[in-house]
Protein backbone atom coordinates (compact mmCIF):
# COMPACT_ATOMS: atom_id res chain seq x y z
CA UNK A 1 0.00 0.00 0.00
CA UNK A 2 0.94 3.17 -0.27
CA UNK A 3 0.45 5.54 3.01
CA UNK A 4 1.30 8.93 4.37
CA UNK A 5 2.79 8.90 7.81
CA UNK A 6 1.81 11.76 10.20
CA UNK A 7 3.69 11.91 13.65
CA UNK A 8 7.12 12.46 15.65
CA UNK A 9 9.64 10.77 17.66
CA UNK A 10 10.43 7.23 18.51
CA UNK A 11 6.90 5.41 18.74
CA UNK A 12 6.62 7.45 14.96
CA UNK A 13 9.89 6.57 13.65
CA UNK A 14 9.08 2.82 14.48
CA UNK A 15 5.84 2.95 12.69
CA UNK A 16 7.88 4.06 9.53
CA UNK A 17 10.24 1.52 9.64
CA UNK A 18 7.99 -0.81 10.11
CA UNK A 19 5.89 -0.54 7.01
CA UNK A 20 8.65 -0.18 5.20
CA UNK A 21 10.12 -3.78 6.04
CA UNK A 22 6.91 -4.93 4.99
CA UNK A 23 7.59 -3.11 1.14
CA UNK A 24 5.01 -0.28 1.48
CA UNK A 25 5.43 2.81 0.17
CA UNK A 26 5.80 5.44 2.37
CA UNK A 27 5.33 8.47 0.46
CA UNK A 28 5.35 11.60 2.58
CA UNK A 29 6.09 11.93 6.15
CA UNK A 30 4.63 14.85 7.89
CA UNK A 31 5.88 15.90 11.75
CA UNK A 32 6.17 18.75 14.19
CA UNK A 33 8.46 21.69 13.53
CA UNK A 34 11.54 20.78 16.47
CA UNK A 35 12.53 22.77 19.06
CA UNK A 36 14.99 20.98 20.59
CA UNK A 37 16.74 17.52 20.19
CA UNK A 38 15.99 16.12 16.36
CA UNK A 39 13.25 14.40 15.79
CA UNK A 40 13.94 10.60 15.02
CA UNK A 41 11.19 10.27 12.61
CA UNK A 42 12.60 13.30 10.78
CA UNK A 43 15.92 12.05 11.06
CA UNK A 44 14.87 7.92 9.47
CA UNK A 45 12.34 9.72 6.60
CA UNK A 46 15.30 12.09 5.41
CA UNK A 47 17.81 8.93 5.56
CA UNK A 48 14.95 7.09 3.73
CA UNK A 49 14.59 9.40 1.07
CA UNK A 50 11.02 10.22 2.45
CA UNK A 51 10.37 13.72 1.05
CA UNK A 52 9.68 15.01 4.59
CA UNK A 53 7.04 18.28 5.26
CA UNK A 54 7.66 20.15 8.66
CA UNK A 55 4.66 22.44 8.37
CA UNK A 56 3.90 24.58 11.95
CA UNK A 57 0.15 24.01 11.55
CA UNK A 58 -1.35 21.40 9.69
CA UNK A 59 -4.32 23.49 8.64
CA UNK A 60 -2.09 25.49 6.25
CA UNK A 61 -3.73 24.79 2.57
CA UNK A 62 0.15 23.67 2.03
CA UNK A 63 0.07 20.51 4.23
CA UNK A 64 -3.51 19.54 2.42
CA UNK A 65 -1.26 19.84 -1.24
CA UNK A 66 1.79 17.90 -0.08
CA UNK A 67 -0.44 14.94 1.28
CA UNK A 68 -2.52 15.26 -2.60
CA UNK A 69 0.62 15.58 -4.38
CA UNK A 70 2.25 12.25 -2.84
CA UNK A 71 -0.16 10.45 -4.07
CA UNK A 72 -1.08 8.45 -0.53
CA UNK A 73 -4.12 6.02 -0.79
CA UNK A 74 -3.74 5.83 3.30
CA UNK A 75 -2.39 8.53 6.15
CA UNK A 76 -1.50 7.12 9.11
CA UNK A 77 -1.34 9.12 12.46
CA UNK A 78 1.42 7.81 14.81
CA UNK A 79 2.21 10.34 17.58
CA UNK A 80 0.46 13.27 16.42
CA UNK A 81 0.56 16.25 18.77
CA UNK A 82 -0.71 18.89 15.64
CA UNK A 83 -4.03 19.21 15.30
CA UNK A 84 -5.01 17.33 12.00
CA UNK A 85 -8.13 18.94 10.41
CA UNK A 86 -10.80 16.84 8.32
CA UNK A 87 -9.69 18.95 5.38
CA UNK A 88 -6.42 16.90 5.49
CA UNK A 89 -7.51 13.18 6.38
CA UNK A 90 -9.76 13.16 3.39
CA UNK A 91 -7.28 13.81 0.99
CA UNK A 92 -6.66 9.90 0.68
CA UNK A 93 -8.52 7.87 -0.95
CA UNK A 94 -8.92 5.27 2.33
CA UNK A 95 -8.46 8.68 4.36
CA UNK A 96 -6.78 8.48 8.62
CA UNK A 97 -6.32 6.55 10.96
CA UNK A 98 -5.15 7.37 14.38
CA UNK A 99 -3.31 5.86 17.35
CA UNK A 100 -4.66 6.24 20.26
CA UNK A 101 -3.05 4.70 24.21
CA UNK A 102 -6.38 3.92 25.74
CA UNK A 103 -9.87 1.68 25.52
CA UNK A 104 -11.55 4.71 23.85
CA UNK A 105 -13.99 6.63 24.83
CA UNK A 106 -12.11 6.19 28.08
CA UNK A 107 -8.88 8.39 28.67
CA UNK A 108 -9.25 11.18 25.96
CA UNK A 109 -6.61 12.75 26.04
CA UNK A 110 -2.86 13.67 25.58
CA UNK A 111 -2.08 11.90 29.63
CA UNK A 112 -3.73 8.77 28.56
CA UNK A 113 -1.59 6.20 29.95
CA UNK A 114 -1.00 8.47 33.40
CA UNK A 115 -4.22 8.67 34.15
CA UNK A 116 -4.85 5.09 33.48
CA UNK A 117 -2.48 4.24 36.11
CA UNK A 118 -2.90 7.34 38.43
CA UNK A 119 -6.70 6.48 38.52
CA UNK A 120 -6.13 2.81 39.88
CA UNK A 121 -6.99 1.27 36.54
CA UNK A 122 -6.43 -2.67 36.11
CA UNK A 123 -6.61 -2.45 32.41
CA UNK A 124 -5.91 -0.15 29.46
CA UNK A 125 -4.98 -0.20 26.17
CA UNK A 126 -5.17 0.94 22.80
CA UNK A 127 -7.39 2.20 20.06
CA UNK A 128 -7.28 2.76 16.22
CA UNK A 129 -9.83 5.20 15.18
CA UNK A 130 -11.18 7.86 12.54
CA UNK A 131 -9.89 10.67 13.56
CA UNK A 132 -12.38 13.75 13.39
CA UNK A 133 -12.67 17.34 14.64
CA UNK A 134 -13.45 16.22 18.10
CA UNK A 135 -10.59 15.33 20.30
CA UNK A 136 -10.00 11.02 20.19
CA UNK A 137 -13.82 10.88 19.35
CA UNK A 138 -13.69 8.99 15.66
CA UNK A 139 -15.27 5.73 15.37
CA UNK A 140 -12.64 2.99 16.36
CA UNK A 141 -11.62 0.49 13.98
CA UNK A 142 -10.13 -2.02 16.41
CA UNK A 143 -8.33 -2.51 19.89
CA UNK A 144 -5.52 -3.92 22.41
CA UNK A 145 -6.26 -4.57 25.59
CA UNK A 146 -2.90 -4.71 28.14
CA UNK A 147 -2.89 -4.99 32.06
CA UNK A 148 -1.32 -2.32 34.44
CA UNK A 149 0.70 -4.34 36.72
CA UNK A 150 0.89 -3.24 40.25
CA UNK A 151 3.67 -1.89 39.86
CA UNK A 152 4.18 -0.33 36.23
CA UNK A 153 4.89 2.89 35.46
CA UNK A 154 4.07 5.12 32.81
CA UNK A 155 7.89 4.19 31.18
CA UNK A 156 6.77 0.44 31.65
CA UNK A 157 3.57 0.54 30.47
CA UNK A 158 4.17 2.73 27.12
CA UNK A 159 7.75 1.05 25.78
CA UNK A 160 7.01 -2.78 27.38
CA UNK A 161 3.53 -2.94 26.29
CA UNK A 162 1.68 -0.22 24.33
CA UNK A 163 4.29 0.76 22.19
CA UNK A 164 4.99 -2.19 20.20
CA UNK A 165 1.61 -3.39 20.68
CA UNK A 166 0.55 0.00 18.87
CA UNK A 167 2.71 -0.38 15.87
CA UNK A 168 1.20 -3.67 14.95
CA UNK A 169 -2.32 -2.59 15.25
CA UNK A 170 -1.33 0.42 12.74
CA UNK A 171 -0.28 -1.81 10.49
CA UNK A 172 -3.09 -4.69 10.67
CA UNK A 173 -5.44 -1.71 10.75
CA UNK A 174 -4.14 0.16 7.32
CA UNK A 175 -4.56 -3.54 5.73
CA UNK A 176 -7.93 -3.92 6.73
CA UNK A 177 -8.54 -0.18 5.84
CA UNK A 178 -7.29 -0.94 2.13
CA UNK A 179 -9.05 -3.76 1.86
CA UNK A 180 -12.22 -2.88 2.87
CA UNK A 181 -12.68 -4.98 5.91
CA UNK A 182 -12.22 -1.84 8.00
CA UNK A 183 -15.63 -1.12 9.49
CA UNK A 184 -15.39 1.61 12.25
CA UNK A 185 -17.85 1.67 15.15
CA UNK A 186 -18.75 5.09 16.74
CA UNK A 187 -17.74 5.51 20.61
CA UNK A 188 -20.18 5.23 23.09
CA UNK A 189 -20.64 8.51 24.64
CA UNK A 190 -22.45 7.44 27.73
CA UNK A 191 -18.73 5.89 28.89
CA UNK A 192 -16.29 8.33 27.56
CA UNK A 193 -14.00 10.51 29.76
CA UNK A 194 -11.71 13.19 28.85
CA UNK A 195 -8.26 14.56 31.26
CA UNK A 196 -6.23 16.93 30.04
CA UNK A 197 -2.64 16.99 30.06
CA UNK A 198 -0.80 16.38 33.33
CA UNK A 199 1.29 19.27 34.71
CA UNK A 200 2.69 21.01 37.91
CA UNK A 201 -0.55 20.86 39.55
CA UNK A 202 -1.58 17.34 38.82
CA UNK A 203 1.95 15.81 39.69
CA UNK A 204 2.46 17.21 42.78
CA UNK A 205 2.54 15.22 45.73
CA UNK A 206 -0.43 15.33 48.38
CA UNK A 207 1.10 13.54 51.17
CA UNK A 208 -1.99 13.08 53.14
CA UNK A 209 -3.46 11.20 50.51
CA UNK A 210 -3.56 7.85 50.95
CA UNK A 211 -0.34 5.96 50.49
CA UNK A 212 -2.31 4.16 47.23
CA UNK A 213 -3.11 7.34 45.68
CA UNK A 214 0.22 9.24 46.03
CA UNK A 215 2.39 5.66 44.24
CA UNK A 216 -0.39 6.03 41.19
CA UNK A 217 0.77 9.10 41.27
CA UNK A 218 4.34 8.53 41.38
CA UNK A 219 3.67 5.34 39.21
CA UNK A 220 2.12 7.35 36.26
CA UNK A 221 4.27 10.28 36.24
CA UNK A 222 7.77 8.32 35.36
CA UNK A 223 9.63 8.92 33.51
CA UNK A 224 7.57 12.19 32.60
CA UNK A 225 6.64 14.91 33.80
CA UNK A 226 7.95 13.60 37.53
CA UNK A 227 5.42 13.80 40.46
CA UNK A 228 6.85 16.44 42.64
CA UNK A 229 7.11 17.12 46.52
CA UNK A 230 9.53 20.14 48.17
CA UNK A 231 11.84 20.38 50.84
CA UNK A 232 12.56 23.68 52.29
CA UNK A 233 11.12 25.20 49.27
CA UNK A 234 13.76 22.86 46.94
CA UNK A 235 11.07 21.31 44.24
CA UNK A 236 11.73 17.69 44.43
CA UNK A 237 10.50 15.02 41.27
CA UNK A 238 10.52 11.23 42.63
CA UNK A 239 11.23 8.50 40.57
CA UNK A 240 11.86 4.86 41.74
CA UNK A 241 9.80 3.45 44.44
CA UNK A 242 7.82 0.86 46.48
CA UNK A 243 4.62 1.08 48.65
CA UNK A 244 4.92 -0.13 52.08
CA UNK A 245 1.33 -0.53 54.04
CA UNK A 246 1.75 0.10 57.69
CA UNK A 247 0.35 -2.89 59.63
CA UNK A 248 -0.04 -1.15 62.84
CA UNK A 249 -0.15 1.69 65.01
CA UNK A 250 2.95 1.70 66.31
CA UNK A 251 4.88 2.22 63.10
CA UNK A 252 3.37 5.42 62.20
CA UNK A 253 2.55 6.73 65.80
CA UNK A 254 4.87 10.07 66.39
CA UNK A 255 5.33 10.85 62.70
CA UNK A 256 2.87 12.99 59.91
CA UNK A 257 2.37 12.43 56.76
CA UNK A 258 5.32 13.68 54.50
CA UNK A 259 8.01 13.11 57.29
CA UNK A 260 11.01 11.11 56.01
CA UNK A 261 10.98 8.27 59.40
CA UNK A 262 14.32 6.36 57.95
CA UNK A 263 17.03 7.56 55.14
CA UNK A 264 19.80 5.03 54.40
CA UNK A 265 21.82 3.40 52.18
CA UNK A 266 18.70 2.03 50.20
CA UNK A 267 17.54 5.44 49.85
CA UNK A 268 14.67 6.88 51.99
CA UNK A 269 11.12 6.04 53.31
CA UNK A 270 8.40 8.75 53.64
CA UNK A 271 5.24 8.46 55.65
CA UNK A 272 1.49 8.51 53.65
CA UNK A 273 -1.79 7.85 55.00
CA UNK A 274 -1.41 3.91 55.64
CA UNK A 275 1.61 3.06 54.70
CA UNK A 276 5.01 4.59 53.48
CA UNK A 277 6.63 5.38 50.39
CA UNK A 278 10.31 4.14 50.05
CA UNK A 279 12.12 6.28 47.57
CA UNK A 280 15.58 4.87 45.65
CA UNK A 281 15.88 7.51 43.27
CA UNK A 282 15.07 10.92 42.86
CA UNK A 283 16.24 14.28 41.34
CA UNK A 284 16.11 17.79 42.84
CA UNK A 285 14.30 20.53 40.45
CA UNK A 286 18.44 21.96 38.99
CA UNK A 287 19.97 18.28 38.98
CA UNK A 288 20.23 15.13 37.72
CA UNK A 289 18.68 11.74 38.75
CA UNK A 290 20.23 10.61 41.44
CA UNK A 291 19.95 7.55 44.16
CA UNK A 292 17.80 9.03 46.71
CA UNK A 293 20.78 7.90 49.27
CA UNK A 294 22.45 10.81 47.87
CA UNK A 295 20.73 13.94 47.87
CA UNK A 296 21.48 14.28 51.47
CA UNK A 297 17.84 13.88 53.08
CA UNK A 298 17.74 13.40 56.54
CA UNK A 299 15.43 11.26 58.37
CA UNK A 300 12.98 13.57 60.05
CA UNK A 301 12.80 15.92 57.26
CA UNK A 302 9.15 16.79 56.17
CA UNK A 303 8.45 16.93 52.23
CA UNK A 304 6.16 19.30 51.22
CA UNK A 305 7.55 22.43 52.86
Amino acid sequence: MRIALIGQQDFGKAVLEAFRARGDDVAAVFCAPESGRPDPLRLAAQEAGVPTHQFPRLTAPEAAEALRASGAELAVMAYVTQFVPQALCVVPRFGTIQFHPSLLPAHRGASAMSWAIIAGRRYTGLSIFRPTDGLDEGPVILQRKVRIEPDDTLGSLYFGKIFPLGVAALIEAAEAVVSGRGAALAQHEAEAGYEGIIGEAESRIQWANHIDLTYNLVRGCNPAPGAWTSLEGRKLFVFDCAKRVARRFAEVKGHRPGEVVAAGPDGISVLGQGGFLDITRLRWADGRKIPAAEAGILAGAMLGT
